[in-house]
């Protein structure tokens, strides 16, 4: 697995997404995109730019005078390392009871969505353990 630290906020996550939709890009190509419809200034996203460099999940070339930035990390690799840490950050350390809960809340907002549940679930078992 690749070593990187997921995005701190969701202006970090903003830019990368870009990043992944562009799949190359200058600082102000995502500006352009992403910071300014923020309202940020140039030098935000800049900044913006190079933490996500430092922690691993773009990487910078330089292309004629300036740099262009490419995303190292696949979207669906950092969407089931954010899920994970959610999940975590959600349940706590003994999920059983936090689970539980879940199920009775989902069941109060939309029954039908308990069994779709179950659907993902038995997929999902029977992908891994070839039942």
């Amino acid at each position: 697995m690749p070593n990187f630290r997921l995005p701190a906020d969701s202006l970090e996550y903003a830019v990368l997404r870009t990043l992944w939709e562009l799949r190359r890009a200058s600082v102000r190509e995502l500006h352009e995109r992403a910071g300014e419809p923020e309202g940020l200034v140039y030098t935000t996203t800049a900044k913006v730019v190079d933490r996500l460099r430092d922690k691993g999940l773009v990487e910078r070339n330089r292309e004629g005078g300036g740099f262009v930035y490419t995303p190292l990390i696949e979207r669906n690799v950092v969407e089931r390392a954010r899920a994970r840490q959610l999940m975590s950050r959600f349940l706590g350390p003994g999920p059983r009871p936090a689970v539980a809960a879940l199920v009775d809340a989902i069941d109060e907002i939309d029954p039908a969505l308990l069994d779709a549940l179950e659907s993902a679930i038995q997929a999902r078992k029977e992908r891994d353990h070839g039942a």
